[in-house]
């Protein structure tokens, strides 16, 4: 399970979710940031400290939203 990092975030990138993450799963990308799935342990660290609201559980996304995990899960199949 991981959480997924959706609209808000693109051009907001306001990165205090990078900072909390005791894993450091989360990253930079072009427009906005992304949680690796696979590293994700699943603590929430990201999500209490996210100002715009942007970062919900993979289980909750809305549909329509799958792509933003998709989008992530891509970005960093690029990495390794």
């Amino acid at each position: 399970m991981a959480f997924v990092i959706l609209s808000p975030c693109i051009g907001e990138k306001a990165g205090e979710c990078v900072d909390v993450c005791p894993v450091d799963c989360i990253e930079e990308g072009k427009d906005q940031y992304f949680i690796d799935p696979d590293i994700c342990i699943d603590c929430g660290a990201c999500v209490v400290v996210c100002p715009v609201d942007a970062i919900v559980d993979e289980h909750e996304l809305a549909p329509g939203d799958e792509k933003y995990l998709k989008q992530a899960e891509e970005f960093f199949q690029g990495k390794q």
